[in-house]
């Protein structure tokens, strides 16, 4: 059986759509799949819907021009500080509810983050990016099919066979590639046979909209109490955390009126009373990560891939920083371009980004717990983010500016994104990355340079530029997803130039 498509990728969500958009950009024909019949939920819309967009998934929405198609209101698009006052401290986000003062930020300490830089965190909806993400793919001819879940799917040496669910009229579809982008309960890594290494949940959480009686009962913001934590972000906007190991979650029971009512009393000691509820759904700290990324011509990407808590909003990010990563390198294995060992180095970049944010959340969950060792770490790192340093170091992290590829070389630039260059004609290098090719950037306009360029046939667009700020760099080397691959000072090693050209774009 012929392949139908370059690529199926299953599931719609922002992950999977992104990673679709990519691969069409490229020129690779995708299908992607999506067990839900409408991609309409309550919980994608506000307030549940809103997701912090971090450095590296901002920089990726801009680098493909889909930043400025984000429409909510202006007051969520402004980073996170805008909602405080101006007497309060600046909060630029939290770590384990602890919030981060935006002022306390030593931006000094990142030098390649130059002014024309996009913000480092964002509020974003996800129904609002989903449907920008799918008129995007559909624009570059992706195919969408709706209410169709993968079933199973046998791989050989020249493809993959994918057994679609009952809204495809039980089809056998055809594929040279497939990934998994479906979710944490993913099918595709099930039927993969992935290992999900991890650990075991700590408490069961709950986001729920209600109608509350006696709600002044209730102090505002984050309360963390002996017995687990409550947030209501708006009247009647809950967030529970209840200390039962996940319990309540396995059990898969449905949250009633009653329960939730009387978890929400014990953790905050008041008889604050629930009328009705109008949306809830529990969640858990468990976090797993597949330990490979790649099984022949599968692949697992987002969630599929990772889980964890949803402290600080780190998963879409980390899914999306893995479409990107991905994108480019799978189409040129579907070209044939793809020199030794270019898809194995998505496993090998992203899998330690994962691992860290794993970390991330499970620290987050230890200063959480409502127990009195929980609580002297507590307040020990929440002296620690009170200062400069501590303010920086975990900023850096938030939102994403610390991540940096070990791709060898010596420069300190190469594994980290390209700075945001504006050049003296007005163009920038977010808008020459569009077209989702490498470049080469001649900073001192080297003769040598237009010949290394055009022994890529396309692959690698050479750009003779003048820029505001050039970091006293000669000239970069730029991969498609905006990692920079190589860096010259001075005069061009040409020789390296040429090598790490090869190790990225083939011969």
């Amino acid at each position: 059986m012929l392949a139908s498509h370059d690529v199926i990728v299953a599931g719609a969500g922002p992950v999977g759509l992104f990673l679709a958009c990519e691969l069409a950009l490229a020129g690779c024909t995708v299908l992607v799949l999506d067990k839900a019949a409408t991609p309409d939920s309550p919980f994608k819309r506000l307030p549940f819907g809103l997701r912090g967009l971090t450095a590296p998934s901002i920089e990726a929405l801009a680098r493909r021009g889909l930043l400025d198609r984000l429409a909510i209101p202006q007051r969520l698009k402004t980073p996170f500080s805008a909602a405080a006052s101006a007497a309060a401290p600046r909060q630029a986000g939290h770590f384990a509810g602890i919030p981060l003062d935006r002022d306390l930020v030593d931006t000094a300490r990142w030098p390649y983050r130059l002014p024309a830089a996009t913000p480092a965190s964002l509020v974003a909806e996800m129904a609002e990016l989903e449907t920008v993400l799918a008129e995007r793919a559909q624009a570059l001819g992706v195919a969408i099919r709706r209410g169709c879940a993968v079933a199973g799917f046998v791989q050989d040496a020249d493809g993959v066979t994918v057994s679609a669910g009952a809204g495809a009229g039980g089809d056998a579809l055809r594929c040279a590639w497939l990934v998994g982008c479906d979710g944490a309960r993913s099918a595709v890594r099930k039927a993969g046979g992935f290992d999900f290494a991890g650990t075991e949940p700590q408490f069961t959480g709950y986001s729920a909209s209600v109608e509350l009686v006696d709600a002044d009962l209730l102090r505002p913001g984050r309360v963390q109490t002996p017995d687990g934590m409550y947030f209501q972000s708006q009247p009647g906007i809950l967030a529970l955390q209840d200390a039962d190991g996940g319990a309540f979650h396995d059990a898969g029971r449905p949250v009633t009126r009653a329960h939730l009512e009387a978890v929400l009393r014990r953790i905050s000691g008041t008889r604050v009373g629930i009328a009705s509820v109008h949306l809830a759904a529990t969640w858990t700290d468990r976090a797993r990560q597949a330990t490979r990324y790649r099984a022949g011509r599968v692949l697992l990407a987002g969630d599929a891939a990772h889980i964890h808590a949803p402290l600080g909003g780190q998963g879409l990010n980390l899914g999306l920083g893995d479409a990107m990563n991905l994108g480019w390198k799978l189409a040129a294995a579907v070209r044939g371009a793809a020199p030794p060992g270019l898809l194995d180095s998505y496993h090998a970049e992203r899998h330690p980004v994962g691992a860290r944010v794993l970390d991330w959340s499970r620290a987050q969950v230890a200063l959480m717990r409502p127990d009195p060792h929980a609580r002297a770490l507590y307040a020990i790192v929440r002296d620690l983010l009170a200062t400069r340093d501590g303010a920086t170091t975990i900023a850096g992290r938030l939102w994403g500016i610390s991540i940096q590829y070990e791709l060898g070389g010596n420069h300190p630039l190469v594994g980290r994104s390209v700075p945001a260059f504006a050049f003296a004609d007005g163009t920038t290098v977010d808008a020459a990355l569009r077209p989702g090719r490498g470049l080469l950037l001649d900073f001192g306009h080297d003769a040598a340079l237009p010949a290394v360029a055009d022994a890529f046939h396309g692959r690698l667009a050479y750009l003779p530029v003048h820029a505001r700020e050039r970091l006293g760099l000669c000239a970069l080397l730029v991969r498609p997803d905006g990692i920079v691959a190589w860096a010259g000072d001075g005069t061009p090693d040409l020789q390296a130039l040429r090598q790490a050209a090869a190790r990225w774009f083939g011969t």
